[in-house]
């Protein structure tokens, strides 16, 4: 069963305004780092801001403003950002995938913007401003990038094991038992596993084929449905740690977005991997928020 049945429409124009503004937002970026900016800390967690995430999302926020003025907005550093009476559309605004990265100098970072309808994706747009390279998504007609379209070559599993990435939300606490067990088993059965403190270039490399799998617990709502979008149209599949189908949603408690990504033929071989500390989260007691830096 589809995670996102609905039958496509045509996106065109919203994918258009989204690439405009990502790659818009870019250029602000490209032209700031590594030295023009100023940061702040976000939260009592060692988590970050910087201007530069302000200034991107208020660049992205007034392009689509200006070209669907009814649409909802939901930007990660201001919220809902928009006038509009929001309806079945929400766009998703990650100015500055990556903040932490850009504050220590480390060149790791994109823009991400995605529009939801009925809070599933049906547009997801990753841009990297370094290098100028943009993925959108359109639902159910693929994934494009600088060269064309996405389709990542069938490939079995490396016997060094599969080259993965992984993220966790911000609630997630350092001392998780969960999450301590997924990455631990993780840790010791793949070739690497990567900690991008920017979710949207994981799942940009997913779709690319330059990795083989990725494994989110609790991830966060404002970058997942565009990313997962991105992989998908690619010929990704995503799965809850059970195995139910992953629909990508952004609404909902932060316990449904726990997920599995990766190409069909490897997918099954990373289910039995996370079977063991997936079937401890059912047990696992509650635990207050305690946001980690990204």
């Amino acid at each position: 069963m589809s995670p996102n049945p609905r039958p496509p429409a045509d996106r065109t124009r919203e994918c258009r305004t989204a690439v405009a503004a990502a790659e818009a937002a870019g250029a602000l970026l490209r032209s700031r780092f590594p030295d023009g900016f100023a940061a702040r800390p976000k939260g009592a967690n060692g988590d970050v801001v910087t201007d530069l995430d302000l200034l991107a999302e208020r660049l992205v926020v007034d392009r689509i403003r200006e070209d669907f003025p009814y649409d909802r907005i939901l930007a990660e550093e201001t919220g809902d950002a928009a006038a509009g009476d929001g309806g079945r559309r929400t766009w998703l605004v990650d100015p500055l995938d990556g903040s932490n990265n850009v504050v220590i100098g480390l060149p790791v970072y994109v823009v991400g913007i995605a529009l939801c309808v009925d809070a599933l994706p049906v547009v997801g747009v990753v841009h990297e401003p370094l290098t100028g390279r943009t993925w959108s998504a359109v639902h159910g007609t693929g994934a494009r990038g600088p060269d064309g379209p996405l389709a990542p070559a069938p490939r079995p599993a490396a016997p060094a094991g599969p080259l993965l990435a992984w993220t966790q939300g911000h609630a997630v606490r350092r001392d998780d038992p969960v999450a301590r067990a997924l990455r631990h088993t993780l840790e010791l059965r793949s070739r690497r596993l990567l900690q991008l403190w920017a979710p949207l270039v994981a799942w940009a490399m997913l779709a690319r084929g330059d990795i083989d799998g990725f494994v989110g617990y609790r991830a966060e709502a404002i970058d997942l449905p565009g990313g997962a979008l991105l992989a998908r149209e690619a010929g990704v599949r995503l799965c809850h740690l059970d195995g139910r189908d992953f629909p990508a949603s952004f609404t909902g408690p932060d316990t449904d977005r726990s997920f599995v990504a990766a190409r069909p033929e490897l997918l099954p071989h990373l289910l039995d991997l996370v079977a063991g500390p997936a079937a401890a989260t059912a047990s696992a007691p509650a635990l207050s928020p305690t946001p980690r830096p990204r």
